[in-house]
């Protein structure tokens, strides 16, 4: 059967369920929060979020992990917050996230900081915050962290990002670990880097790090890579090089689609579990979309149905401008009436506002009758969707309220028109 002709249904996981024929998000109603704080809106669930941090702490229980959030998925401060809070450190790739995941009260020692363009005053604010690490992509980056690092009269502690040559099977535009982007050391010439950077004045070698790609659903990449790793830390071993942590990345992918796999933690534990054994290293994991994909929901109100000579288009008012990921990727989100309807189904798009023939949100879906008015939520909306959001055509980028319980809490005000044009 095609996906699209499989009614999605929200999972208890992902804090969203229908009670008498309405969507919650956990004990709220999701029209009466619609009608609160306007459309198009994010919905985030606090207990999704705390569930998957915990199912990933309970899959690497045994190696007591260090979960550092990607605050690139998701970087409202209300967010960082809360996981900050469930123990967890952040991920970050530029000054600005540094910023954000300082200014949410996470410790600087529970910072990494990753990213293969790091600027020379993005190293400086690092080293001055004092995070934990930095993720290195690079022999030139390298060289500029030392002199930084003499500089500043600081010790720069460092991982390098080795790409291990490791096809992740995802969408080209978010694979990392082959040799054809531009993301981290080729393993090839990984051993001679680690020499050249035990021996920088200011450099302290501490780690090894890899990042393989997003949306990973299967364990196989992940093993492949671990596997490339073990071999380079035995080279790296008999030059007397012997590292403190192992970090893993991110990219453990969710289920948007019925009948997707959802990445299995679990799983990957128990296949990679002799390897890690066998080394007495720190663990550190680096999860984003896995910690708040799923917790995540744009809703939005139907603006128009409009009935073409071809098609059906339920024209709403959020836009490629709110959630960009079916744009760029064709990727593929779930698409919920909030409140039940009935009546024989339609085959319609789902599009938005914005004028570009790529502004849609979903095609070919087969919906219920709708009308101007009625209200449609986008599910596993939460990584990367207010974080890739613009101001395209001059729209105001929407609020974002968390759920938690029967408590509701605005994360982010809505944009007014005097912010669109704030300092010009």
């Amino acid at each position: 059967m095609r996906q699209d002709s499989v009614p999605f249904v929200p999972t208890a996981a992902s804090g969203y369920s229908i009670r008498g024929g309405v969507l919650h998000c956990e004990r709220a109603p999701v029209p009466w929060l619609a009608r609160c704080f306007g459309t198009p809106l994010y919905l985030m669930s606090a207990d999704s979020v705390r569930r998957a941090i915990a199912e990933v702490r309970r899959a690497f229980a045994d190696f007591s992990p260090l979960i550092c959030y990607a605050v690139k998925a998701n970087s409202t401060l209300g967010l960082i917050r809360l996981v900050a809070r469930e123990g967890c450190g952040a991920e970050v790739v530029s000054a600005g996230e540094l910023f954000r995941a300082l200014g949410a009260g996470v410790a600087p020692g529970l910072i990494i900081f990753s990213g293969a363009g790091k600027q020379e005053r993005e190293l400086e604010a690092g080293l001055r915050a004092g995070v934990m690490c930095f993720n290195v992509e690079s022999i030139p980056e390298l060289e500029l962290l030392s002199r930084v690092a003499r500089r500043t009269g600081k010790r720069a502690r460092v991982a390098l990002r080795i790409n291990p040559h490791v096809d992740a099977h995802t969408h080209r535009y978010i694979t990392t670990g082959t040799n054809e982007t531009k993301f981290g050391i080729d393993w090839t010439v990984a051993e001679r880097a680690y020499v050249l950077a035990s021996r920088l004045p200011g450099i302290e070698v501490a780690g090894i790090h890899t990042h393989i790609g997003s949306q990973i659903t299967g364990q196989g990449p992940f093993i492949a890579a671990a596997r490339r790793i073990d071999a380079l830390l035995d080279r790296l071993a008999r030059r007397g090089i012997r590292l403190q942590w192992r970090d893993l990345g991110g990219g453990m992918g969710v289920s948007y689609k019925p009948g997707q796999r959802r990445f299995d933690p679990a799983a990957l534990a128990r296949s990679i579990s002799p390897m890690l054994r066998a080394r007495p290293m720190r663990l550190i994991l680096e999860p984003g979309r896995f910690l708040v994909g799923e917790a995540g929901a744009l809703v939005a109100q139907v603006t128009y149905v409009k009935r073409g000579v071809r098609k059906t288009f339920a024209i709403t008012d959020a836009g490629m401008d709110n959630l960009i990921r079916p744009c760029l990727y064709g990727a593929w989100h779930g698409v919920v009436p909030v409140k039940a309807r009935h009546g024989r189904s339609t085959r319609m798009d789902v599009v938005g506002p914005v004028c570009e023939s790529s502004d849609f949100l979903a095609l070919g879906r087969r919906l219920p009758p709708l009308s101007a008015g009625d209200y449609l939520a986008v599910m596993t909306a939460g990584a990367y969707a207010r974080e890739m959001s613009s101001n395209y055509n001059g729209r105001c980028r929407a609020a974002e309220v968390m759920v938690d319980g029967r408590k509701v809490q605005l994360l982010r005000k809505r944009e007014s028109f005097e912010d669109l044009v704030r300092g010009e």
